[in-house]
C-alpha cells in the first residue's frame, strides 16, 4: 500500500505541480491570444444570456438534448463542488494569500479554453444508437487525431480515465465530504447519511438525462444563492477586514512575506503553484469533463453555448472561491494552523459561533450532491461511448456503492488517486484542443470576424 501511495504521490506531483501548470495555462493564454481575448469581448453577452435563459422549470431534456441554461447548470453542478471550499483553503494555507491572485489569472485564461472546449462539443456532437444526443472530448479527440489507431487510444484512455476519476473515485470523496460534515455538526452517524445519499442518487440516476438536468437547473442556482448570502453576511460583519484582505491577495502575489500573519516559507513560485493548481481544478477549464453538458445544449451556433460556457468559470472561480477566500482572510484564522475545509470551517464558526458547522454541512450537502450528480452524468456519456447503452445501468450500480461506502471511509488515498486520473485525462483533451484549434476559430469568425 505504501508503495502505491508513493507512486500516486510521484505522479500527483509531476502532473499538477509542473507538467498540468503549463499545460493548461499554456492552452488558456494560446486561445485568448487567438481569440482575441473572447473572454472579455463576450463576457456581456455570456451574462446576458445567462440571465435571459435563467429558469427554475424550464423545458424538459430529451433525446434531442437540453436547454442551453440546463447544460450550463450541469456543468456548474460539477464545477461547484467542495473543491470550492476546500480548495481557496488548501491554496491560501499552502500558498498565502497572494495565491489567489493566481488563482484569478488562470481562471481568465481558463475562460477562453473552456469556450473552445464548448465549442467542440458541439461541433462533434452525434446520436448514439439510442437516438439520443451525445457529445464530449471523447468526440473531438477522435477527429483530432483522424480517426485513425492512435485516435482511439487516446479516446479510449480520455473515457477510462475520467470514469476512474470522476465517475467512481471522485464520488466516493463527494459523499465522505456530506458524511463527515454531517456527522460534526449534527452527531449524524455517516453511513447513515451515506445510505440516504445513495438512495436520492440512484432514483436520479435512473432517471436520465431528464431528471439529472431538472435537478441541476433548481439545485445550482438555490446553492449557490444560498453561499453568496452566508459569506456576504460574514464580509458584512467584518467590512473593516476586507480591504487588508484585498491588499494582502495582490501585495503577498510578487511578495509573500510583505504582510503579518502570512504563511510562513511560502515563496513567488508556491503562491503561484498553489493558486494556479486549486483553480484550475476547481473550475475544470481544459480538463474535459464539462463539454459533455455543453454538447447537449439546444443552441443555434456553437459558439453560442462556448460564450454561456465561460460564465460558468467566471462564477466557480471569480465568485464563489473568491467569497470563500475572503471569508477566511477577512476572519484572521489564516495564521491557525489549519488547512483545508477546517480552516474554511474555523473562518465560519468564528462569525457564525456553532451555527458554523451546521452552516458548512449545508453548504456541503449541496455542493457534493451536485457535483456526485455531474460526475455520474459525465462518466455515463463515456460508458456509453466504450460499453454500449445497456453497461449505463451497471455503471449506476457501481456508482451507488461508491457513494454509499465512500460516505463512511477514510479516503485520503481514494481522492489522490482520482487527482492522478482526472490530471491523466488533461492530456488527450488538451492535445485535442490544440489540434482542432483551427477549428474552433473558424467557427468563432463566422459570427465575429476576427483579424
Amino acid at each position: 500500500m505504501d508503495m502505491i501511495e508513493n507512486i500516486v504521490s510521484a505522479v500527483n506531483e509531476f502532473l499538477w505541480d509542473y507538467a498540468l501548470l503549463f499545460l493548461l495555462c499554456g492552452t488558456g493564454i494560446y486561445y485568448t491570444i487567438r481569440l482575441r481575448f473572447v473572454q472579455v469581448r463576450k463576457f456581456g453577452t455570456g451574462v446576458k444570456r445567462l440571465f435571459g435563459s435563467f429558469s427554475l422549470n424550464g423545458q424538459k431534456a430529451g433525446k434531442d438534448g437540453m436547454s442551453s441554461f440546463q447544460a450550463l447548470t450541469t456543468a456548474i453542478a460539477a464545477q461547484v463542488g467542495t473543491g470550492n471550499i476546500a480548495g481557496a483553503a488548501t491554496a491560501l494555507a499552502s500558498g498565502g494569500p497572494g495565491a489567489i491572485l493566481w488563482m484569478w489569472l488562470s481562471a481568465f485564461f481558463g475562460m477562453a479554453t473552456i469556450y473552445a472546449e464548448a465549442v467542440l462539443a458541439q461541433k462533434f456532437k452525434t446520436v448514439n444508437e439510442e437516438g439520443h444526443v451525445t457529445g464530449g472530448p471523447i468526440y473531438y479527440i477522435k477527429a483530432a487525431f483522424r480517426n485513425g489507431a492512435l485516435a482511439k487510444f487516446m479516446a479510449g484512455f480520455f473515457s477510462v480515465a475520467i470514469i476512474l476519476a470522476l465517475g467512481f473515485m471522485g464520488n466516493m470523496v463527494q459523499s465522505n465530504s456530506i458524511g463527515v460534515s454531517f456527522h460534526n455538526a449534527f452527531g449524524v452517524p455517516s453511513i447513515a447519511v451515506g445510505i440516504a445519499i445513495a438512495v436520492i442518487a440512484a432514483f436520479i440516476f435512473l432517471g436520465g438525462v431528464k431528471r439529472i438536468a431538472s435537478v441541476t437547473e433548481k439545485l445550482v442556482p438555490i446553492m449557490a444563492l444560498l453561499y453568496i448570502i452566508g459569506c456576504g453576511a460574514i464580509l458584512v460583519m467584518n467590512a473593516s477586514q476586507v480591504g487588508e484582505a484585498f491588499r494582502q491577495i495582490f501585495v503577498m502575489a510578487f511578495n509573500p512575506q510583505a504582510a503579518l500573519g502570512g504563511v510562513a516559507g511560502v515563496t513567488v513560485q508556491k503562491a503561484m503553484r498553489f493558486g494556479v493548481a486549486r483553480g484550475l481544478f476547481s473550475n475544470e477549464a481544459g480538463m474535459g469533463s464539462t463539454p459533455h453538458a455543453h454538447a447537449l445544449a439546444k443552441v443555434e451556433k456553437p459558439e453560442d453555448q462556448g460564450i454561456l460556457a465561460m460564465i460558468g468559470v467566471f462564477i466557480d472561480t471569480f465568485i464563489i472561491l473568491t467569497l470563500t477566500a475572503l471569508v477566511i482572510l477577512s476572519t484572521g484564522v489564516l495564521s491557525s494552523g489549519e488547512t483545508g475545509p477546517e480552516l474554511a470551517q474555523m473562518a465560519f464558526n468564528t462569525a457564525f459561533g456553532n451555527f458554523g458547522n451546521v452552516f458548512i454541512a449545508i453548504c456541503m450537502l449541496f455542493f457534493a450532491f451536485s457535483t456526485i450528480v455531474g460526475w455520474y452524468f459525465f462518466g455515463e456519456v463515456n460508458v456509453k461511448a466504450l460499453f454500449g447503452p445497456k453497461a449505463t445501468r451497471i455503471y449506476a450500480a457501481i456508482v451507488v456503492i461508491f457513494v454509499l461506502v465512500g460516505s463512511a471511509l477514510k479516503v485520503g488515498l481514494v481522492w489522490d488517486m482520482s487527482d492522478m486520473f482526472n490530471g491523466l485525462m488533461v492530456i488527450p483533451n488538451l492535445l485535442a484542443l490544440l489540434l482542432l484549434s483551427g477549428t474552433v476559430v473558424k467557427i468563432t469568425r463566422k459570427k465575429d470576424p476576427i483579424s
